[in-house]
């Protein structure tokens, strides 16, 4: 994912990026995008008439009489009703109080209507990375590294948001700017334009050497992210391995490897980014005095000077900013370019075809595999060779063999988790990949529960375990119970001060491996499925427990088809077949009685 990554940022500009991004967009963001574009015309208006006011009111602080004997300026003074200088002052003071106010509230309204578009286009993102992630066919998920993906989905979309943030507030400055050079060139020409081509020039130049370390950061930030994540994944993932052999500093030391390079990185740019504007604030107020100067000794006099200096100082005041925020927006979005291209390869993910709601099936006459091989990447060897195998409907299968013989991929291939390299996998005589009937893998796998060997446990109640991934309220508590009762932890789970309401903490920790297994096994079992698939799922149980566990699914067989692995014996010795693989290929198949013999 990273190598394609890096192809896709080498290939598309900054501007490309963001265009990509944009077509990711709904019709409804578009438009908000839109709207927001007149709102930051609307408010480089009120900066240039906040600006076009500041002129009139220093020249009737400085010269009243003087502009007052001006014939437009008595025209319009007629034409107010205004008849003392004081009155005409204070309708200037009036009038230049209420366009910066106006400018300044408009500017509000931006900031905020910005920052709750890029929140809610965030949403947006986040969500259709996610959901494009969990969509991937199994084989896919199987080659990726889940820190990669969670820092993908977390960190590299809040900074493709940021990117985002820094574009339109790149946008409004721009145009603000733009206005704001327009009335500084009606003020005075020649001093606006030498003064917009000297600073304009700098922070080109900046731009220019900073780019390649801004992109180089970035790469650097997004690595080190996903290596921090994967030091806390690791180092909590394993607490009780980590306290018992001492390693809480290795694992720290590995957090510290990436952390303090990420931030060190992050530093950078915020540096590269912010450093313009306080060495141009200073010299732009050195180039104000001198130019003050410089007015006075050609003009001769101060007080006419005030208004022009005032007017081109105020200008200045508001362009610096702006000017600086078209640089920071620009270096935020180069040094955000990594984590754009990381989001543009999740949200340009094909999502495969499915049916609305899968439908449980019932398997009516028998599964088939046909002359199937398998293997995960065409590089490496095939792990499962001409494999024919049938599993009846009703039947209780067991899976026997050494480890790395196929016996979990087989299993991934039963589910449709795995498709094929070649041959075919029929269910009831149609095959399970066939394009014509796209709606049976997606009921063929809702009609199966599955327990493996690590049952995974949110932090949660017991019940809320059990009917994993229904909402709260529609758990169907009875079903619960039966199937607690069924997988042997129902006596457990009623001895609990809470009951099925206890909270068994992240993973399960406050349980024992052989609670977290029943657990699990009750979870499959609350499915209500018409295929069970169990992987070494009873290794953690003892001999008694399992017995009865074992009794109890023997009364489902009518129900549905069981299908298990394991490698202790007593497990699958009441199997109706077992099926012997060895290096992905059957050697031997039959009653218990016949194959644990041989």
């Amino acid at each position: 994912m990273r190598e394609s990554m890096q192809h896709l940022e080498r290939s598309e500009s900054t501007l490309g990026l963001l265009a990509s991004i944009w077509h990711h967009l709904s019709r409804r963001r578009r438009i908000q995008f839109a709207m927001l574009s007149i709102v930051m015309i609307v408010s480089a208006a009120a900066e240039l008439l906040s600006l076009g006011a500041v002129l009139p009111f220093l020249a009737l602080l400085s010269e009243p009489d003087v502009l007052l004997q001006r014939a437009d300026v008595q025209d319009l003074v007629s034409l107010i009703g205004l008849t003392r200088p004081n009155q005409l002052l204070l309708f200037a003071t009036l009038i230049f109080a209420s366009t910066a106010v106006f400018a300044g509230c408009i500017r509000l309204l931006n900031v905020w209507l910005n920052g709750r578009l890029v929140a809610a286009v965030g949403s947006d993102l986040g969500h259709d990375a996610y959901k494009k992630t969990l969509y991937q066919p199994y084989e896919v998920h199987i080659r990726r590294n889940s820190s990669e993906v969670i820092t993908s989905i977390s960190t590299q979309v809040d900074l493709a948001v940021s990117a985002l943030n820094a574009s339109l507030q790149l946008i409004t400055a721009s145009i603000i700017a733009t206005a704001l050079i327009v009335g500084l060139l009606l003020i005075d020409a020649q001093v606006a334009l030498a003064t917009t081509i000297v600073f304009g020039c700098a922070y080109m130049v900046l731009a220019f050497v900073a780019r390649r370390e801004l992109r180089s950061n970035g790469h650097k930030i997004e690595e080190t992210s996903a290596k921090q994540l994967k030091a806390l994944q690791e180092g909590l993932g394993a607490i009780r391995d980590v306290l018992l052999d001492g390693t809480q500093d290795a694992y720290l030391k590995s957090y510290g490897y990436a952390d303090r390079p990420r931030r060190q990185f992050q530093a950078k740019n915020v540096f590269i980014a912010s450093f313009p504007r306080y060495a141009f604030e200073a010299l732009c107020m050195v180039s104000i005095a001198i130019l003050g100067f410089l007015l006075v000794l050609q003009r001769g006099s101060g007080a006419s000077v005030i208004p022009l200096l005032g007017s081109l100082a105020l200008g200045a005041q508001r362009l610096l900013p702006a000017l600086q925020q078209i640089y920071s927006g620009w270096a935020v979005l180069k040094s955000c370019s990594a984590a754009m291209a990381t989001v543009l390869e999740m949200l340009s993910l094909p999502l495969p075809l499915r049916a609305a709601k899968a439908n449980t099936i019932q398997l009516q006459n028998k599964l088939i595999f046909r002359n199937v091989d398998f293997r995960y990447h065409p590089n490496q060897n095939y792990i499962l060779h001409d494999l024919n195998l049938e599993i009846k409907s009703g039947e209780s299968i067991g899976f026997i063999g050494s480890t790395g013989s196929g016996k979990s991929t087989t299993l991934d291939l039963i589910m449709g988790l795995l498709k094929p390299t070649s041959g075919s996998i029929l269910v009831d005589g149609v095959d399970l990949y066939d394009s014509a009937c796209p709606q049976l893998l997606y009921d063929w796998r809702a009609s199966i529960a599955h327990v493996p060997q690590s049952i995974y446990l949110v932090d949660s109640s017991i019940a809320e375990n059990i009917a994993f991934g229904v909402p709260k309220h529609l758990v169907n508590l009875e079903r619960v119970r039966k199937a607690a009762e069924q997988a042997q932890i129902s006596s457990f789970i009623e001895s609990c001060e809470y009951g099925y309401d206890t909270v068994v903490g992240e993973q399960g920790i406050r349980l024992s491996g052989g609670q977290r297994q029943r657990i699990g096994i009750a979870r499959a079992l609350y499915k209500q499925a018409s295929i069970l698939i169990f992987d070494e799922a009873t290794s953690a149980l003892d001999n008694r427990t399992e017995r009865l566990l074992i009794e109890s699914l023997s009364k489902l067989k009518e129900q549905m088809t069981i299908i298990m692995i394991a490698h202790r014996l007593t497990t699958v010795e009441n199997c109706d077949r077992l099926i012997h693989l060895e290096e992905g290929k059957i050697t031997d198949e039959g009653p218990p009685s016949k194959v644990l013999q041989t």
